[in-house]
């Protein structure tokens, strides 16, 4: 019974914040959206001339065709429509744009995991490479990638790069970022006497490198993953906008701002929201099972 008790008063510690939030940011979001599409209810739906009633003019704005900003129950309904009504293999259907998205994503992380990873040994173990590189890896982020994109998919399509690959270089080149500084931290991050404890062993740098260094990184590392995925998500959506391509949930944005359909940008923005957050958990998940696997918190 005590048990009972106290997984339940855990779960109210961690969900209450949580909900009180959500219920915050959806009665704003009902503000807002009355706010903002009042004059296009008075002007297309009710008569002013006539008159009306503040109740007839919120249930106006709450039912727009085309609002301004749809409410969270328009988004939610076009949500479970998109997901029951049709086909997984359908484009209409937000799963189909998810797969896309994610296949990219997922290639995209992996290679700039991979990048980040060989990039921090390296900077680690060279002077002059950390003098070489590290300032021109810092540089490469002031470079927006919303002008980068057309360029590296230009140049990846004349070299016979298309489909996936175009749009996973463009989620690897916001991953490999966030990777890279933090290992290069966490690889450093050993103390003297412990490093001179590996010379003492007569252990090589690689030696030293898998068996001190690394599993110190392990703290600095995950952190940055999650970081990195969510910013490889980010890059793949954006690399899918200047292709005009046909899937994913960066084609799903422009597909709607093209024909004015708010309330399918507004669920494919959810969508993308529940993606990021169900990869940053699969990351913290690892996370909690390596470092538990080595005695970690």
């Amino acid at each position: 019974m005590a048990t009972t008790k106290t997984l339940s008063q855990r779960a109210l510690h961690d969900w209450l914040p949580v909900a009180v939030v959500l219920l915050a940011v959806v009665l704003a979001w009902y503000g807002a959206a009355w706010a903002l599409n009042a004059p296009g209810a008075i002007e297309r739906v009710l008569d002013e001339e006539a008159g009306y009633t503040q109740m007839e003019l919120f249930e106006a704005t709450m039912t727009m065709e085309r609002p301004l900003m749809p409410a969270p129950h328009q988004v939610a309904m076009d949500f479970y429509e998109s997901l029951t009504e049709w086909p997984v293999d359908s484009p209409r259907n937000l799963i189909y744009h998810v797969i896309v998205t994610g296949q990219s994503t997922l290639l995209g992380f992996a290679m700039g995991t991979a990048l980040g990873l060989l990039l921090s040994v390296l900077i680690v173990h060279s002077r002059t490479l950390d003098k070489a590189l590290l300032p021109w890896i810092v540089a490469s982020q002031t470079v927006p990638v919303l002008a980068i994109a057309p360029i590296v998919l230009v140049v990846l399509g004349s070299l016979g790069f298309s489909g996936t690959a175009p749009k996973a270089f463009i989620a690897m080149y916001l991953c490999f970022f966030p990777v890279t500084v933090a290992m290069v931290q966490g690889l450093r991050s050993p103390q003297k006497i412990e490093t001179e404890m590996m010379h003492t062993y007569a252990a090589s740098r690689w030696q030293s490198l898998w068996l001190l260094r690394l599993p110190a990184a392990l703290p600095f590392l995950f952190p940055a993953l999650r970081v990195g995925v969510a910013a490889g998500l980010v890059g793949a959506m954006v690399a899918e906008l200047p292709t005009g391509a046909q899937a994913g949930l960066g084609a799903r944005l422009l597909t709607g701002s093209y024909y004015g359909q708010t309330v399918q940008i507004w669920s494919a923005l959810v969508m993308s929201a529940l993606l990021g957050l169900a990869l940053t958990g699969i990351v913290a998940a690892v996370e909690r099972l390596v470092l538990r696997s080595r005695g970690g918190v």
